[in-house]
């Protein structure tokens, strides 16, 4: 199950989302989670899954296996819907009991609710997806450079931010397994109810705080005998070069933002 999360991944390929630049992936990525807020209807909407879709296959990932991929999220996201779904208010009402409504404006509410929530999902693990971490870790260091005029630790942020997310599906795996030792002396995740599936994770938790301990120390070790030091004067292996191709994703982008005002209205 814990495999199926791909968030935090990185899958490598050859494609055109995979050579791009890991500075405009990132600036673009966290762009369409801004503008995706002026979708306010049908056809932008629309536009908006067929642009996520059309991204999303210029990476050649197999959509099935993105879609299992995002499915541990859902739940959170039908919590979400079911609160703007039952506390909106306007329109025709078809049906109201106490402080529940449910009614016309809520109902669809829900329901842009539901779309942006999955394609900024979709947008944010095909970051992840096509970009190792260390290139991640690179372009946020070189975004927020000009943040160094105030003596903001922008190596030491880059460097905690990439190390988190190359960790998540280590993280994962070390769940899996750990799950898999408690199953096999007799505890089911599943039985019971909300507070004894609670005290069932509590066997799940404490190793897997402690194998997160040991393996952030081993690599502090590893990163001092080798006599790490980041900041200015450190030289790097990878330097990023912007291409005509980052270009293009530039004027792509700008041309959806214009084509999400027009549907706007």
């Amino acid at each position: 199950m814990m495999n199926k999360l791909i968030f935090g991944r990185f899958i490598p390929g050859d494609s055109l989302i995979h050579r791009l630049d890991p500075r405009v992936k990132l600036i673009a990525s966290f762009y369409f989670i801004a503008i995706i807020f002026l979708a306010n209807n049908w056809q932008s909407y629309l536009l908006a899954g067929a642009f996520t879709l059309f991204c999303i296959s210029f990476s050649k990932i197999d959509f099935g296996f993105f879609i299992r991929g995002v499915r541990p999220l859902i739940w959170l996201i039908l919590f979400t819907v079911a609160l703007q779904i039952l506390f909106t208010t306007g329109g025709d009402v078809y049906w109201s009991w106490w402080i529940f409504n449910i009614t016309e404006f809520g109902v669809q509410n829900g329901i842009f609710i539901f779309c942006r929530f999955v394609l900024i999902i979709f947008m944010s693990t095909l970051l992840t997806l096509t970009t190792p971490p260390l290139e991640l870790s690179d372009a946020i260091e070189y975004i927020l450079r000009p943040l160094k005029a105030i003596r903001f630790p922008v190596h030491e942020i880059s460097l905690m931010l990439s190390i988190a997310l190359r960790f998540v599906p280590t993280l994962m795996d070390e769940t899996e397994k750990i799950m898999n030792a408690q199953r096999a002396r007799g505890v089911d995740f599943g039985e019971g109810g909300l507070l004894q599936k609670m005290k069932a994770i509590v066997p799940l938790l404490i190793p897997l705080f402690v194998s997160s301990f040991n393996r952030a120390e081993d690599l502090a070790t590893a990163m001092e005998a080798r006599g790490y030091q980041g900041g200015e004067g450190r030289t790097k292996y990878r330097i990023l070069h912007w291409h005509q191709r980052d270009t293009l994703v530039v004027i792509v982008f700008a041309l959806f933002t214009v084509a999400l005002v027009f549907l706007r209205g």
